[in-house]
């Protein structure tokens, strides 16, 4: 039987897009077929979502949309267990959200098939991410829009071409943790000059997101907002300029650049 989607991989960004997806109504639960290896993870996302559930990848493979979302290290292993399949009317789209797996090696693991890479962000387990795109050779525009709707249910979407993806990487892939510790260092500067930890933490939590909402609703560049905050010989200045003292602003960019070249590193 032929679902609408199928999955390969329950874990966490697998069960974040799941949730979501029935959540939003993107697909019934009956339209989905998630293929997992471990029965008590089966057991727990067919109860929790109401979804079918399987331990066969082949059954998961004859969907009209095959969702891969295992760890890159099996991905050879899953593939050769495929063998040749069909899906709904023999070419399901693929989608992949395998961190360093190329489109290329992703056509040639699925011969005539259309294959979209995605690259989500760990925010999409709130519905709250950050997903690139990337099309490949035979994917046409109803699959950019399937893969887009799909991404959708978690945050928001961008189609880059492939060789933008490791940029991707270090900058919405790896960013989650910038910020976090960003949130933490705010905090404990707080504790610092005296504020109790639960306060400073959510102080510091409550600034980095209340002002990330500000600049996207207001359209504001940082910039102007930053001056907008800073009164001539102010409280703000005086930290901006420490912040600039400390290389703030470029230890950002490295970390960004770091992170692109090992994600570049890795996918060769």
């Amino acid at each position: 039987m032929y679902s609408k989607l199928g999955m390969i991989g329950g874990g966490v960004m697998g069960e974040a897009l799941l949730a979501r997806l029935i959540t939003t109504k993107v697909y019934e639960p009956e339209m989905v077929l998630v293929s997992e290896p471990q029965p008590q993870r089966r057991a727990f996302l067919q109860e929790k979502y109401q979804v079918q559930v399987t331990s066969d990848n082949k059954k998961a493979a004859a969907s009209e949309v095959l969702l891969l979302a295992i760890k890159p290290q099996v991905f050879d292993t899953v593939v050769a267990g495929l063998g040749g399949f069909d899906g709904v009317e023999g070419k399901p789209l693929i989608i992949s959200i395998l961190a360093g797996v190329s489109l290329s090696r992703l056509e040639a693991a699925f011969p005539g098939k259309p294959v979209i890479r995605a690259m989500p962000n760990t925010p999409a387990t709130v519905g709250a991410g950050m997903t690139a795109i990337a099309p490949g050779n035979l994917v046409e525009n109803h699959h950019i829009s399937q893969a887009k709707s799909i991404f959708a249910a978690v945050g928001e979407v961008v189609e880059v071409p492939e060789d933008s993806m490791d940029a991707v990487t270090g900058l919405s892939g790896s960013g989650p943790a910038y910020v976090a510790i960003m949130i933490e260092a705010l905090a404990d500067g707080g504790v610092k000059a005296g504020l109790p930890r639960a306060i400073a933490s959510q102080l510091a939590l409550q600034t980095v997101l209340g002002t990330a909402q500000l600049v996207k609703e207001s359209g504001l560049h940082p910039a102007e907002l930053k001056d907008r905050v800073t009164s001539p010989g102010g409280t703000t200045i005086a930290g901006v300029a420490q912040l600039e003292k400390a290389g703030f602003r470029s230890a950002l960019i490295e970390a960004v650049v770091a992170a692109y070249q090992r994600s570049c590193e890795l996918g060769k």
